[in-house]
């Protein structure tokens, strides 16, 4: 009997090879064993994950990625998608972001899902938005913002008041953003129900004035 699951580690990352004749069931089911069983081997790591061999929806996907946080120490930054140029471009970047988060702030958090309906994230430590922000939403934080995934609704950094805080996202296309004093309104409505090509941004402040600019590792070893 074929395996429904082929797990292939990398360097940064874990690939799910899935057998294309095996029900979500049965994937779901052996996931969850081969992820108990390897505990010890991946240890406490921070990955992205992709997954082929098998088409699956988001909600699925988001099964397998909660099947393996119950069921190891694995962290799982994102799911790479099929565009790999661009999806590994972001993925170094976020090495650096995800170093910087780590080493400043221990104390900060993650929220796994999309922000819609008005709704509103407010805390005091640094977060990682594990999805969306749709227009009308805002996440306020009193360090940084990571945003995986599009920001299109509002989001508010650096309220502690010190300097060199930021907010990244894999598509910016925000209604306003704010880092410690300094705002910045888009003078253009957000698509975001469009899917442009992927520009990971970062805003920041520069020379008394909020800036967004490409997010590149060599901009983001200056924080």
């Amino acid at each position: 009997m074929k395996d429904a699951v082929v797990i292939k580690s990398y360097q940064n990352g874990i690939m799910l090879l899935l057998n294309p004749e095996s029900s979500f069931e049965e994937i779901l089911a052996e996931v969850t064993a081969k992820f108990t069983e390897s505990k010890g081997f991946f240890g406490d790591a921070r990955m992205a994950l992709s997954i082929d061999g098998k088409e699956l929806n988001d909600g699925e996907q988001l099964l397998l990625v909660d099947a393996i946080r119950s069921n190891s120490n694995i962290h799982i930054i994102c799911v790479v998608g099929k565009d790999e140029a661009t999806e590994q471009y972001f993925i170094k970047a976020l090495e650096q972001v995800d170093k910087h988060f780590a080493k400043e702030d221990a104390g900060g958090q993650f929220y796994k899902g999309t922000l819609k309906n008005n709704q509103i994230i407010e805390t005091e430590q640094s977060i990682v938005i594990l999805g969306d922000v749709y227009p009308g939403s805002a996440v306020i934080s009193a360090h940084d913002i990571i945003v995986l995934g599009g920001l299109y609704g509002e989001a508010y950094a650096g309220g502690n008041g010190e300097e060199g805080h930021y907010i990244v996202a894999l598509e910016m296309a925000p209604e306003r953003l704010k880092v410690g004093d300094f705002k910045y309104k888009s003078s253009k409505p957000a698509k975001w129900g469009i899917k442009p090509k992927v520009q990971p941004q970062i805003a920041y402040v520069k020379n008394d004035k909020l800036v967004l600019e490409s997010l590149t590792k060599e901009l983001l070893s200056a924080f």
